[in-house]
């Protein structure tokens, strides 16, 4: 027998050498299975498909649509303090100049909410922000800028907000639950820590504090929605009521102004028919309205530290209007063109040394971007050290008026796909706000985009009644008993879809948050011959268990707006009207995420609703995270969840996926 080919190649040179060639000659077998997107170590799927890694770069561009948040001024400089996304987490850096490149000034392992930069004497601080897992037990953190040392300024268990600093530099005042773990006392701390001192004890609803004396003594502190305010001494605690208007106007945003001899505030109009900028002589409590003749809310505003300018940004039905008016002449200053879309909410800031204004845009084709306004010129500067998304473009807002169920007018921002790469009717995704005093604004959508640029899927979003931008009467109209009037809304929403020819009736999906995952379990309750899938974030799916279950602090609060379930009749609604407890119901698939550390909507209320529908033998998706609260924040997380979320309506809404 003749010896083979491969004996003979064998014996020359060596059998490891015949085994490396062989595999560099020839392929490897092909796998049996695609790649797939590992789960995060602190995340639990049920019912979730594994995601397949040809989808997760598919959608890797649309991820990476980051933005950078203004939140605040280099107290010596023209530098900005903004947010960005650093890895894992969101934290602080200072860009140096318009464009430059970014220094990252945190660097923890968990995200930072806030921060402030301000000189203490002859030492540059910065007191930041943040909490552990979304537990929103917030603490506060300083970081001394030359030694970059940095200590707990809290106690490290309580939750502390709403921090509001002495002009000095010297103290930071807040509410903390230090003492009790549910009342929201006010505090005052020495940014050296040497010194903290308990002005007020609150009792419900408590305490907010809103603005310090020109001296530093005092701290003028606002309780409920600031129908009654006081000047708190921080030397012993000592208060006093000072004049204000009589009635039962709401007031917010309240600041000390010319001198001490007035305050201004946002204020209730008209009967609660919109929120205007006021001005409240201290002597005489006389308001007169500082901005007039106008439908819209203004909704955030701030003084010049020279007291000549006011900027303020009114709500146009949804888009933010900023405005510049010269105080001392009421004339209107001009102000460039902005990008149609949101100013985000108390990003307005004056620097303390220049006649510029600093805050944060968002549009439809640029996301949360750093831009200062100067008062004397009118010029308009980007801070960007890059633009995000700028080789895409995006789908701008529509804005459309529905009538509701009533014939109240509602509206809806409506983002359509290209017709020419999708031609015919479009399937949609009506997407609900949480809050419910909230409302949708026309920003940027960041890796939403997707739906509409890659899958064709045109996006709703809907101001049922309860939102807020449109009065204080029309953000009643869900409280207590009429809180199903909302989900009605959405069904007049559901109706306009269907007769809109470039939308397709028959592929309605639903999505939300919060208050805004409810809107999604009840719309999927009521309108099952309708809804095709759905998804809930952090939703609350029975009111009863979610008001027992609710963090201390914001209980008695969320009891004004649904209703109290210790009263028996109310109890009875709130059960009857609970998705949870109409799991039957629900015909369409359901994908639930949770963070476990949520303190707002707890855990259970996710993994009710799973299990319940589980035992119908219902589909149903759940996704939950060991290290989030009220939102997935961390990266890997937030990607994992919005990569199945793209699977379940790719399989559920658009039926691509077998």
């Amino acid at each position: 027998m003749k010896p083979s080919n491969f004996a003979r190649l064998k014996k020359h040179i060596g059998f490891a050498a015949i085994f490396a060639l062989s595999v560099a000659t020839f392929p490897a077998a092909p796998s049996d299975e695609p790649a797939y997107l590992p789960l995060p170590e602190a995340m639990r799927a049920v019912g979730i498909p594994r995601i397949p890694k040809t989808q997760v770069d598919d959608v890797q561009k649309y991820a990476r649509l980051g933005g950078t948040s203004f939140r605040g001024w280099h107290p010596q400089e023209r530098a900005m303090l903004a947010t960005v996304k650093s890895g894992e987490t969101s934290q602080l850096a200072l860009i140096p100049s318009p464009g430059a490149r970014r220094q990252t000034l945190t660097r923890g392992k968990e995200p930072v909410a806030a921060g402030t930069m301000l000189q203490a004497g002859n030492r540059l601080l910065l007191v930041y922000q943040h909490d552990t897992g979304g537990d929103e037990r917030f603490q506060l953190s300083v970081l001394d800028m030359a030694d970059k040392k940095t200590r707990l300024l809290t106690d490290g268990k309580s939750r502390n907000t709403g921090q509001c600093f002495s002009h000095s530099g010297q103290w930071v005042a807040y509410t903390s639950t230090r003492r009790n773990g549910r009342d929201t006392d006010v505090l005052v701390t020495a940014l050296d820590g040497k010194v903290t001192r308990t002005l007020v004890q609150a009792d419900s609803p408590g305490w907010s504090i809103h603005d310090w004396s020109a001296d530093d003594k005092h701290l003028l502190v606002g309780k409920g929605t600031a129908r009654t305010w006081q000047l708190v001494s921080v030397a012993d605690g000592r208060s006093r009521a000072i004049r204000k208007p009589t009635g039962s106007a709401a007031y917010s945003r309240v600041r000390f102004a010319e001198g001490g001899k007035a305050l201004y505030a946002i204020a209730d109009i008209d009967e609660g028919a919109r929120r205007a900028l006021v001005r409240v002589d201290l002597k005489t409590g006389k308001q007169t309205e500082i901005v007039a003749d106008t439908r819209w809310d203004v909704e955030s505003y701030a003084i010049s530290p020279d007291g000549r300018t006011i900027a303020y940004v009114v709500n146009e039905d949804s888009f933010s209007k900023l405005h510049l008016l010269d105080i001392a002449t009421k004339r209107e200053l001009a102000v460039p063109d902005l990008p149609a879309g949101m100013i985000a909410g108390g990003s307005l800031e004056w620097h303390p040394k220049l006649r510029e204004v600093g805050f944060s845009m968002n549009s439809a084709q640029s996301s949360s971007s750093p831009y200062s306004l100067n008062a004397d010129s009118g010029k308009l500067t980007d801070w960007r050290s890059r633009k995000s998304g700028a080789t895409m473009r995006f789908s701008e807002p529509e804005l459309v008026h529905i009538e509701g169920f009533d014939r109240l007018r509602i509206s809806a921002l409506v983002y359509r796909p290209d017709p020419l790469k999708f031609p015919g009717p479009r399937p949609v995704i009506v997407s609900f706000h949480g809050g419910p005093a909230s409302q949708s604004r026309p920003g940027f959508l960041g890796r939403d985009n997707y739906y509409v640029n890659e899958m064709g899927i045109a996006l709703v979003f809907p101001n049922v009644r309860g939102s807020t931008g449109y009065g204080r009467e029309f953000s009643r109209m869900d409280d207590r008993y009429k809180r199903e009037d909302s989900v009605k809304d959405a069904g007049a929403v559901f109706e306009w879809i269907r007769k809109d020819k470039q939308l397709d009736g028959a592929r309605i999906g639903v999505m939300g948050g919060s208050y805004g995952g409810y809107m999604a379990l009840a719309t999927m309750v009521r309108y099952n011959d309708i809804v095709r899938c759905g998804v809930d974030r952090v939703g609350i799916s029975n009111f009863v268990t979610f008001l027992k279950s609710t963090a201390d602090y914001r209980r008695d609060n969320r009891r004004k707006e649904y209703g109290d379930e210790r009263d028996e009749k109310m109890r009875a609604f709130l059960e009857k009207i609970s998705p949870a407890n109409n799991v039957d119901k629900i015909r369409a698939p359901l994908l639930i995420i949770q963070g476990e550390n949520d303190p707002r909507v707890p855990l259970g209320e996710s993994e009710t609703m799973r299990d319940q529908i589980l035992k119908r033998n219902g589909i149903v998706w759940y996704l939950g995270a060991a290290n989030e609260g009220h939102g997935f924040k961390k990266t890997s997380n937030s990607n994992y969840q919005f990569h199945a979320t793209v699977l379940f309506f790719k399989k559920y809404l658009l039926g691509e996926v077998e």
